[in-house]
């Protein structure tokens, strides 16, 4: 491209779609600058600097603004968002692969399968509290005696209850996405493995899973993205407002950024309110951009091997 005018050069980069990446970070990037210039410069608001440095990502909560970090609450989304991830991508693609490939499309069965479906798409737009409540019912109150052996739950506020009351938030999402996934891959895909003797479950793992992959990977980033912002059904299952320490293992009690950054907004001192959680929420921000990042990387390098 030498010699030639630098916006020709750019346009065309940018109307080739592997690269139009390039201009996603520069964009952000600028456009943030401009908005927080806006806010900050024109608007008065108080912007988040002076509060937004290491020692507020290393140190623990305080009851001075000055020393108040992010530390327990960060630690403690990182475990949820790994434990969600692992729990939703196998029960949510299992379920999807058994509805499009095993399950059957007519008759009684076929009945029960499109209502299922039905209910999923339901369960998807249900709001976050209600699984707040049902995590509290299930995974914290509930109480199963199964002879010698007695279920008490697993306790409030615990990383593994919240993983799982999370899990179930984002599950419907994960399943649809994953359907729709699936169904993009060509039925003539299926029959010439068939037709090469392969099974079902062959044809299943060497065709459908590589060519919908891409697919599932762009819906599970989505749902965990959602996940990672939630504080309602945190709240219902009893997890730390404020805590010191992070989590040591799965039943040890957690907090998360958006309860931590939402207990900040409560807090009488406007330094609390303005300048620790401005520096919280773009501390999210910047954990919810980084994952994503990750995710979009992981899911085209799948895409590419599937073309």
């Amino acid at each position: 491209m030498l010699g030639l005018p630098a916006g020709f050069a750019a346009v065309n980069t940018a109307r080739q779609p592997a690269r139009r990446a390039a201009f996603a970070l520069p964009a952000i990037a600028i456009g943030g600058f401009l908005l927080g210039e806006f806010l900050v410069g024109t608007l008065g608001a108080t912007q988040p600097s002076p509060w937004l440095d290491w020692q507020f990502l290393t140190s623990p909560t305080s009851s001075l603004a000055a020393n108040a970090g992010l530390y327990p609450a960060v630690i403690g989304s990182v475990f949820l968002i790994i434990l969600v991830s692992i729990f939703t991508f196998i029960f949510g693609v299992g379920t999807a692969i058994y509805l499009e490939e095993y399950a059957p499309s007519s008759g009684l069965l076929g009945t029960v399968t499109r209502l299922i479906n039905v209910n999923i798409s339901n369960l998807a737009g249900v709001p976050s509290v209600v699984y707040g409540l049902l995590g509290l019912g299930i995974f914290v109150n509930i109480e199963l005696s199964l002879g010698p052996v007695v279920y008490a739950g697993i306790g409030a506020g615990t990383v593994l209850t919240a993983a799982l009351t999370l899990s179930l938030l984002i599950l419907p999402i994960v399943v649809i996405s994953a359907q729709e996934a699936v169904r993009s891959v060509p039925d003539s895909l299926r029959q010439a493995s068939y037709g090469m003797g392969a099974t079902r479950w062959q044809t299943i793992r060497n065709v459908v899973l590589p060519r919908s992959l891409p697919g599932i990977l762009t819906g599970t980033i989505l749902a965990l993205g959602r996940a990672i912002g939630e504080t309602a059904p945190l709240i219902m299952i009893g997890a730390v407002a404020t805590k010191y320490t992070p989590p040591s293992g799965l039943f040890d009690t957690l907090t998360a950024m958006p309860l931590q950054i939402y207990t900040w907004a409560f807090l009488p001192s406007a330094e609390f309110r303005y300048g620790v959680v401005a520096a919280g929420v773009v501390t999210l921000l910047i954990v919810l951009l980084s994952m994503n990042s990750v995710a979009i990387l992981v899911r085209n390098k799948y895409q590419q091997e599937a073309y």
